[in-house]
């Protein structure tokens, strides 16, 4: 099996790496108090090209603030980019402590909540013994055809729905990548040929790329916008050419999607839903 070297993680901010320093610093919003982290990057050498990047602000599910900075930026500087995104800091946290409030494991009973391409699907369990099981959407719902009722207990109800359910999402996320693949390969062009990828359900990472340029993608990922599958397949894509997250890296996935900070930033923030089984 080959090494998948290169990954999208679900909350990980790949350009926290070759920092040199760590400070800390804390704002008021409201009656709210707001400690971020502070890192500071090394400016990019004439191998890697390019000017260093301005602060890039992001809050985690576990509610760290991290604003990552060129080495030289003032404290002045980095204050006034954290005042100028501290409505979103402060919603980005308040959404993500709602999240953990509500989250819990699926049952897989009428009315709960599925996810098909950032759209919100009410389960619908029905029992019919003439009609084999399977799964549709229609008019706002996920339906769930089986042939014999299953009771509450939780255990049977895994073993009996949820197999149905991951090979529906399975079958859609191999036709959505393919499509969204074709899409995206014209603006690839240092990408050769299509290249192959695999699905595998994955519990940190939305994708990855191998040394050879063999994509893996998570079929949880066909639960988000397609602007979000969008921006894990162009990430993939972009080491076929830049084999780790140097500057180069991030500027060729700025030239190709130059929204990808505010995609991933929403992909971040459901991620509990997506992965919520």
């Amino acid at each position: 099996m080959e090494m998948a070297k290169h990954a999208v993680a679900f909350s990980n901010n790949a350009q926290e790496s070759a920092t040199i320093t760590n400070e800390r610093g804390m704002f008021t919003y409201g009656n709210d108090t707001i400690v971020y982290d502070v890192i500071r990057k090394l400016k990019p050498t004439e191998s890697t090209g390019g000017q260093a990047r301005k602060a890039i602000i992001k809050v985690h599910p576990d509610l760290r603030v991290v604003v990552t900075v060129p080495n030289d930026a003032s404290e002045d500087a980095i204050h006034e980019a954290i005042q100028k995104r501290a409505r979103w800091i402060w919603k980005s946290i308040a959404g993500f402590t709602k999240q953990k409030d509500t989250v819990s494991p699926k049952r897989y009973v009428s009315g709960e909540t599925q996810f098909y391409l950032g759209r919100r699907y009410v389960l619908k369990v029905m029992v019919d013994a003439e009609q084999l099981p399977n799964v549709k959407l229609s008019r706002g719902k996920l339906n769930v055809t089986i042939k014999r009722e299953v009771s509450k207990d939780c255990d049977k109800r895994l073993v009996e729905i949820k197999p149905l359910i991951d090979k529906w999402y399975k079958q859609k996320a191999k036709a959505i990548f393919h499509e969204r693949l074709a899409v995206l390969l014209p603006k690839a062009n240092w990408v050769s040929g299509i290249p192959s990828f695999r699905l595998m359900a994955m519990t940190k990472q939305w994708g990855s790329c191998s040394t050879n340029g063999n994509l893996i993608l998570n079929p949880h990922l066909v639960k988000a916008p397609k602007e979000c599958i969008d921006y894990v397949i162009l990430h993939e894509l972009c080491h076929i050419a830049e084999h780790n997250h140097s500057e180069r890296f991030w500027r060729l996935l700025t030239q190709v999607m130059p929204n990808w900070q505010e995609v991933k930033a929403k992909l971040d923030e459901m991620a509990e839903m997506y992965l919520n089984e």
